[in-house]
């Protein structure tokens, strides 16, 4: 058995497959192996594409010399079970597409393809991508990797989980109101939301949600992340958003020179109290970044709060414009979206856009004279299974509380990472978010960088998955 450390990053894998110390199938049969053994009590895979794995090593080793300048050459990585995908069942986490397999691969699917990518499988989603956590619907619980009592969140939790257990080095998710960021905050891991218009939902949709929704990468390292982005980054003739592109590759970003930035902070909100050990964890965080020579000035901003009913609205509506042939199997938590939304008129629908889009701007400009935003990712630590909402009937009341600093971001379509920031009192991953200006991932990625230098958290693993136990 191929000896490998299971954490290992995403570039420093491609580099020894460069060097020839390791062969692409031989890597992609190790993390088939580490799923199938512990994938059963994680929840982190939906379906896993075993053969096509092994069939895309095999054509890497088979096509060394034109793949070997590939950026993805040989690496593993998962996309989520919303990303469309010809080849295998694409189910939204609902029993209505249990069987659905779409007619054409989404653009950014084909693009981790044919940059020498190892497809290890789909990772779970609740259903129609519609919870902060991953649990009801179709798919299984995802468990949180550093407490199984807990959630890994939503509505990424299958590929933030991956990241976090060591099934794999790469993991594409989904964010409409934190679903990227939320369970990579909860699984201790980096996950990044790009601007509006950086990456495409071509050949299937223009966009998604009103242009709250958009895909990104979920890695251990902001280096992965990058990496990783640069392979999804890119419109397609047509798209309604455009993001202009880079000076220079996102992968650059963490190597670039420091500057001394003025950030903006903000810890309250309206909706909701903010966790006590979530709170340190934020001034923990922030004294970080005085430390690297930054300035960090509180800022009395509520954005959330300015925008809570556009989200609700919006989001809602997303949901409710999925065809749906039973409705009486839809998780009634989700199902309590889709009825919000389809109770919406067009009217009222196109004057929220509207509302969003001049909120959104106010925003902005709010934060113009300032090259970044900190705020903690959520206001909670991870929640146990089963706990959250209390009710379904409660859950459009309870939802803004938990992810009250993270769909603003989504609104002004600007950049947003999550980073590991600490640990809850039970031992649970806190993060800090760091909001960049719009279409500036690279000054957002090389920020990142700085503070995961000063505070570095690759050495900390769930014991239950560490490479001990592999």
């Amino acid at each position: 058995m191929l000896s490998l450390d299971p954490f290992i990053e995403a570039w420093e894998l491609r580099d020894l497959i460069r060097k020839g110390d390791l062969r692409p199938r031989e890597v992609a049969e190790f993390f088939l192996a580490r799923i199938e053994r512990l994938n059963p009590t994680l929840g982190a895979y939906m379906t896993i594409t075993a053969e096509r794995a092994l069939a895309d090593g095999g054509r890497m080793e088979a096509e060394s010399r034109r793949a070997f300048e590939l950026p993805l050459y040989g690496v593993p990585y998962s996309l989520k079970d919303l990303t469309p995908t010809r080849e295998f069942r694409t189910t939204l986490g609902s029993k209505n597409y249990a069987d659905s397999i779409p007619a054409a691969d989404a653009v950014i699917a084909a693009r981790l393809r044919d940059a020498g990518g190892v497809l290890l499988g789909k990772t779970t989603t609740p259903e129609f991508g519609g919870r902060p956590t991953t649990e009801g619907g179709l798919c299984g619980v995802a468990h949180n990797p550093w407490n199984a009592e807990y959630n890994a969140g939503g509505s990424s939790g299958g590929a933030a989980a991956q990241i976090a257990a060591g099934l794999g080095p790469l993991a594409e998710g989904s964010d409409g109101g934190g679903s990227i960021r939320g369970p990579a905050s909860n699984c201790g891991v980096v996950g990044l939301k790009p601007s509006r218009g950086r990456l495409t939902y071509a050949p299937h949709r223009g966009e998604a949600w009103g242009g709250f929704a958009t895909r990104g990468p979920v890695a251990r390292t902001v280096r992965d992340a990058a990496l990783m982005l640069d392979v999804l980054a890119g419109p397609v003739v047509g798209d309604p958003y455009w993001a202009a592109p880079p000076a220079r590759p996102f992968a650059e970003a963490p190597r670039a020179a420091a500057r001394k930035l003025r950030l903006a902070a903000i810890c309250e909100t309206k909706l909701g109290p903010v966790d006590p050990d979530v709170a340190a964890s934020f001034e923990s965080a922030c004294a970080a970044m005085r430390e690297l020579g930054h300035r960090v000035e509180l800022i009395a901003l509520d954005p959330g709060a300015m925008l809570l009913d556009c989200a609700r609205a919006l989001i809602c509506v997303g949901i409710a414009a999925i065809p749906i042939a039973d409705l009486e199997s839809v998780d009634p938590v989700v199902r309590e979206m889709y009825q919000h939304g389809k109770n919406l008129s067009a009217a009222e629908y196109v004057n929220l856009v509207a509302v969003m889009h001049n909120t959104a701007r106010a925003i902005v400009q709010a934060l113009d004279p300032y090259d970044a935003l900190l705020t903690p990712t959520m206001t909670m630590p991870p929640m146990r299974s089963g706990t959250f909402p209390s009710s379904p009937e409660r859950y459009l009341d309870e939802l803004w509380t938990w992810i009250a600093f993270e769909y603003p971001a989504n609104a002004t379509g600007q950049p947003a990472i999550t980073l590991p920031a600490g640990f809850s009192r039970d031992g649970l991953p806190i993060g800090v978010q760091i909001v960049g200006r719009p279409a500036g991932e690279f000054d957002l990625i090389a920020l990142a960088a700085q503070y995961e230098t000063a505070r570095p958290w690759r050495h900390l693993r769930p014991r239950s998955f560490s490479a001990s136990n592999s």
